[in-house]
């Protein structure tokens, strides 16, 4: 899973905390200037992400979001039994934990990721998956690679164009090829990103889609999350040449007790967090 702070490249999303030597802001970030921030942040925070949430995720379980909404149970991408000897590509795949799960069902998974330093986790945890570091937006794959492809907290919130992404995965799919993506549900962004009560209150208008930002000194940013609302994700779904099978809104389980940046049970229990889009190519 990714990345705003539970990314993947969360990540799983709203991005995190500026750090001493960064500012926070709202302004425009355009293709380029997005995916060279987020491969620079994913690079530095990799170790710090895997090391605190690397016990949630597992080395080898599919977790679509920090409700802890599992794959196993959830069978978005078909049943476990069907995933048998199915290409699958797994985009923002971070340490590959979905890509292992996959692997286990026995799918032939193939997981990308944009961060040289996450797929060294994912190295780390086993050599048993095929990893290719490359961006989401420029998939190096011929037409109708695989049979499904993924997305957990990766790629989709941090790119510019999502329509790009959304043609690249319609090229690389098989016709009748399901893709999956999950991403911070689009109301989280007229509240702060705390899991308290304070994060309980809108503070900004959810119509406003101008990006997140993280800078340094010289402007340059380190950080970038890009927000659509609902209807935008529908639509960009749809221009990327989908139909929407479903539309996944995980309530908070009763068992998840974890706070994950401004994921939290109290929140949880009372907001949405996570959208996940069920996707088919015609």
């Amino acid at each position: 899973m990714n990345q705003e702070d539970y990314a993947t490249e969360e990540a799983y999303e709203a991005g995190p905390a500026a750090g001493d030597d960064s500012e926070a802001t709202r302004r425009d970030a355009g293709e380029a200037e997005s995916s060279r921030a987020s491969r620079g942040w994913w690079d530095r925070n990799a170790d710090e992400y895997q090391n605190e949430h690397g016990a949630f995720l597992g080395d080898d379980r599919f977790v679509w979001g920090p409700e802890g909404l599992d794959e196993a149970e959830a069978a978005l991408l078909g049943p476990a039994a069907s995933l048998k000897g199915k290409d699958v590509l797994e985009i923002g795949a971070g340490a590959a934990q979905c890509s292992r799960w996959l692997a286990a069902q026995g799918a032939r998974p193939v997981a990308l990721d944009l961060s040289h330093r996450q797929l060294q986790h994912a190295l780390r945890i086993g050599d048993d998956v095929p990893l290719v570091e490359a961006d989401a937006g420029r998939l190096p794959f011929r037409d109708g690679s695989f049979d499904l492809a993924c997305s957990a907290y990766g790629a989709v919130p941090f790119v510019a164009d999502p329509v790009n992404v959304m043609r690249e995965v319609r090229r690389v799919l098989r016709p009748g090829g399901r893709w999956v993506f999950s991403v911070t549900h689009p109301v989280r962004w007229a509240f702060p990103d705390e899991p308290g009560p304070e994060g309980l209150s809108v503070a900004a208008s959810y119509f406003d889609r101008t990006p997140y930002v993280e800078q340094d000194e010289q402007g340059r940013a380190v950080y970038v999350e890009h927000h659509r609302t609902l209807g935008d994700r529908v639509r960009d779904v749809v221009s990327g040449g989908f139909r929407l099978l479903d539309l996944v809104e995980p309530e908070w389980p009763a068992w998840n007790s974890q706070e994950w940046g401004g994921w939290s049970p109290l929140r949880g229990n009372l907001i949405p967090g996570t959208a996940i889009f069920v996707c088919e190519r015609d």
